[in-house]
């Protein structure tokens, strides 16, 4: 079963400073990253900066489209007109097929504020308590959403390449 969590840092550059504590984490075997994004949000920015971490991840990953649209849901949508009104609420029942309700985007939307970043992560076996611990200054803080096997397929199904 694979795991969407969304890793919470206090400053703009917290969750970039995780990648490399991921890295020595799969060396370990103690997390499987199938993918993984980045947002971060430097104070006094509009809206914040966003990277898929493709050096982390490897066959199994999601193509971009996935990151696009749960950032855009996430972070974006106040800023679209009404003529996309449509396009997302058909976009918001297409992620909610997948697990990612709107519980999950309105609590990571409300969380990751400008000033903060956050590390976006789909994985397997991850041995939480590790992982936390193993992020720099170990201020992480965890939202989480799991997917069942299901879900999981039709994640890859609608966002295939």
């Amino acid at each position: 079963m694979a795991t969407l969590t969304v890793w919470k840092f206090d400053s703009s550059d917290g969750a970039a400073e995780a990648e490399q504590a991921l890295l020595q984490l799969q060396k370990q075997e103690l997390i499987k990253v199938l993918d993984a994004a980045v947002a971060a949000w430097p104070q006094g920015a509009k809206k914040p900066k966003t990277k898929q971490l493709h050096n982390l991840t490897g066959a199994g990953a999601l193509s971009g489209t996935f990151w696009g649209m749960l950032f855009g849901l996430i972070f974006f949508m106040p800023l679209l007109g009404a003529a996309v009104g449509a396009a997302a609420g058909a976009l918001g029942g297409k992620m909610a097929d997948v697990g990612i309700d709107d519980d999950f985007i309105d609590s990571v939307k409300s969380q990751v504020t400008p000033g903060t970043s956050a590390l976006f992560l789909l994985s397997q076996d991850a041995v939480v308590e590790r992982v936390k611990a193993a992020f720099p200054g170990g201020h992480a803080q965890l939202i989480q959403s799991n997917l069942d096997g299901e879900q999981e397929a039709k994640l890859r199904e609608v966002f295939a390449d």
